[in-house]
């Protein structure tokens, strides 16, 4: 795909809207519909690489209350013809339809490629991918079978989301400082996934959320991993103009 000159591409990820309270959740949502306004006049195509929110859970009749604003957002550009992607993360994956229908926003739950004025972009959430953490791999397997998603449906929703809301305080509590600390080519589990991936095929840009920090880095083959950081600490995105990809932060 060719990009139109003056248009541009916009990656961002790791909201987690919902958390840890309404008055904060709510600060972070304005401030998201407030960029996505500013860059509607030059955005040709918007990618959100997961974690929208903190817990998403579609039953057949009920969505989780809120979020109207960024909800009415997506639908706005969507409608006006900026097209939005969708890539599930580990708080958001029980999505089966509602983006599709309502607000015309592709959804994608395993990584995907793209290609943009002839260069190969692999984007995904990234939870998961990698060596390590066999434990959260496992979890991952049983949360996305389709006999514990049913089984999580006939919960009542008041029950259900407290629960979902339990674990994910719980996970954010596990992961504590790691999510701020750079650790190194060797132990950043996404470089060498991507490293990894880079054997066998060839992707100008690895761009991944998930990691909460904003990360920009070469790996071979003239290839780079960009990591989007989040809107909880960062406000950080990454803008791609057709000729360079640039890892940015809200106001600088």
């Amino acid at each position: 795909m060719q990009i139109p000159e003056g248009k541009n591409i916009y990656f961002l990820s790791d909201f987690h809207l919902g958390a840890p309270d309404h008055a904060s959740s709510l600060a972070r949502e304005k401030r998201l519909v407030s960029f996505l306004d500013a860059i509607s006049h030059d955005a040709h195509q918007i990618f959100i690489v997961g974690d929208l929110f903190d817990f998403w859970f579609e039953y057949r009749h009920v969505v989780p209350k809120g979020y109207v604003r960024i909800l009415g957002k997506i639908a706005s550009l969507t409608d006006a013809g900026i097209p939005v992607f969708f890539f599930t993360g580990n708080h958001d994956m029980w999505m089966s339809g509602y983006f599709e229908k309502e607000l015309n926003v592709p959804v994608y739950h395993e990584p995907k490629v793209f290609s943009f004025n002839g260069k190969s972009f692999f984007i995904g959430h990234g939870d998961g991918l990698g060596p390590g953490d066999h434990g959260y791999k496992l979890l991952k397997r049983v949360f996305r079978n389709p006999a514990c998603k049913f089984l999580f449906s006939i919960l009542p929703p008041f029950l259900g989301i407290g629960l979902a809301g339990y674990l994910s305080r719980k996970s954010r509590a596990y992961t504590g400082s790691l999510e701020d600390v750079f650790l190194g080519e060797e132990q950043e589990w996404l470089i060498q996934y991507s490293k990894e991936i880079m054997k066998s095929t060839h992707h100008d840009y690895f761009i991944f959320g998930h990691r909460h920090l904003p990360i920009d880095f070469n790996i071979m083959d003239k290839s780079r991993y960009i990591n989007l950081g989040d809107w909880i600490n960062y406000d950080s995105y990454a803008v791609f103009d057709g000729t360079e990809l640039n890892l940015k932060m809200l106001g600088k």
